[in-house]
C-alpha cells in the first residue's frame, strides 16, 4: 500500500447547542454552501492531502467527491473522542502526520491549511494576529501524547510540551459559527470576509 504522507482531517460532530437555527450551525447556508462544506472546501483546495471529516449522524452536509465522511457515535464524549476517529482512520492511510481543522471555522483559508502542512515541526499550530487557532498539524509520534478524552484536543498537549511546537502565522481567521448572530455577522460580511 501506497504510503499517505499527510491526512487532512475536519472535525464536524459537535451537537452545536449554541445555535438556535433551524438546522444545526454546520448545515445552515450562506453564499449557496453551508458552514461545513466552506471550511471543507478550504481544506480541499490546499491540496495538502486527502480530506476525512468526523462528523455525527445529525450533520446534514452533502461532501463533495474524493471527500471521506467518517461519523462518531461518540460525539458527545467530547472533541477528543473525534480526533481520535480521525487519527484512527488516519493510521489506517498509514499517515506520517495530520491536519486538523474545524468544521464551523469557515474563514480559514487554504494557504493557511497548506502552511501549516509544511511546517517541520512535531506540531505546528496556526496563528492569527498572534492568537493561536486552526489549523493544528501533528507528527504521528504526537497522536499516543494526547488526552485520552476531554474537550481540549491537542491544547493540553501544546501546553506540556511546547518544545515541539511551531507557530505559523497565517492569513484569514480563525472566527467560528457557534450561534445565530455569528452567523448573522458572517452574511453581513461575506462579500469581503469569505474564503
Amino acid at each position: 500500500m501506497m504510503q499517505t504522507v499527510i491526512v487532512v482531517l475536519v472535525l464536524a460532530a459537535g451537537g452545536g447547542r449554541r445555535f438556535l437555527g433551524p438546522t444545526h450551525k454546520l448545515d445552515a447556508v450562506v453564499n449557496g454552501r453551508t458552514v461545513l462544506r466552506h471550511a471543507v472546501d478550504s481544506a480541499a483546495a490546499s491540496a495538502v492531502g486527502p480530506v476525512i471529516v468526523v462528523s455525527a449522524d445529525h450533520v446534514k452536509t452533502a461532501l463533495p467527491a474524493g471527500v471521506t465522511r467518517i461519523v462518531n457515535d461518540d460525539w458527545r464524549d467530547g472533541q477528543m473522542s473525534s480526533l481520535r476517529v480521525g487519527l484512527a482512520a488516519a493510521g489506517e492511510r498509514n499517515a506520517r502526520s495530520v491536519v486538523i481543522g474545524l468544521g464551523d471555522q469557515p474563514f480559514v483559508r487554504p494557504d493557511a491549511w497548506a502552511s501549516v502542512a509544511a511546517a517541520a515541526s512535531a506540531i505546528a499550530v496556526a496563528t492569527y494576529d498572534g492568537q493561536r487557532g486552526h489549523p493544528v498539524k501533528l507528527d504521528h509520534r504526537t497522536w499516543e501524547l494526547l488526552p485520552a478524552a476531554g474537550d481540549e484536543g491537542a491544547r493540553t498537549l501544546m501546553r506540556l510540551r511546547p518544545d515541539l511546537v511551531s507557530e505559523v502565522p497565517c492569513q484569514g481567521s480563525p472566527t467560528d459559527v457557534d450561534t445565530l448572530e455569528d452567523l448573522r455577522r458572517w452574511q453581513n460580511n461575506s462579500s469581503t470576509s469569505s474564503p
